[in-house]
């Protein structure tokens, strides 16, 4: 009962949710892409920018998005779900962790990348404390992984988690990064505990 329940409520809410009747209107393929869009607006991450990749892709909202800002460049995204074929994206389907997978992104790219971009998360299990530090440690790895492959004018955007981790994260980048913000979009429900670190310009 309390399963029938929960699954009547989010059907309920992304009924009532104006993102998620935007996105079909505007043919994306999930309400996430409004995340993007407002930290891009916000702070110009996709100025001047000519590759990115896309770390946790799937459904694919995020790449489309950028496919529309970036004509001329090179797009990659990454995950480890399949998803359709958007116009202009060099998709991979695997673990960007694993070293065969990071050589390969590396190889598509003729120098290194202007802009990482992760809205990775961790399945939720109802623990917020467990998912914060999970999707926590997606971040740091995102991190570790844009540090390693953008240049020096480089960004980065990651979901980050309000949780035990939080601290560490934004500590690690303001080590890296000359500009570090953190910023919770309209677009993110406010029950969610979900922010986006953005990062500008490596030390």
């Amino acid at each position: 009962m309390k399963k029938n329940k929960i699954s009547k409520d989010w059907i309920n809410r992304q009924r009532r949710d104006i993102y998620v009747r935007q996105s079909k209107i505007e043919g994306y393929r999930s309400r996430a892409v409004y995340k993007l869009k407002e930290i891009d607006e916000k702070f110009k991450i996709l100025n001047q920018t000519r590759s990115v990749v896309d770390l946790g892709a799937a459904p694919g909202s995020w790449s489309q998005y950028l496919s529309k800002k970036i004509k001329n460049g090179k797009i990659l995204s990454i995950d480890l779900l399949k998803f359709e074929p958007i116009k202009n994206i060099h998709q991979i389907v695997g673990d960007f962790n694993d070293e065969r997978y990071k050589t390969k992104i590396k190889n598509y790219f003729d120098d290194k990348i202007d802009v990482v971009v992760s809205d990775m998360a961790v399945n939720t299990t109802g623990n917020k404390n467990l998912d914060a530090i999970v999707t926590g440690e997606l971040c740091l790895e995102a991190m570790k992984f844009a540090l390693d492959t953008v240049n020096q004018k480089g960004r980065f955007v990651s979901k980050i988690f309000m949780g035990s981790s939080f601290n560490e994260i934004v500590a690690n980048a303001k080590k890296s990064f000359k500009e570090v913000r953190v910023f919770k979009p309209l677009s993110s429900r406010k029950v969610s505990k979900e922010s986006f670190i953005i990062c500008k310009f490596l030390r």
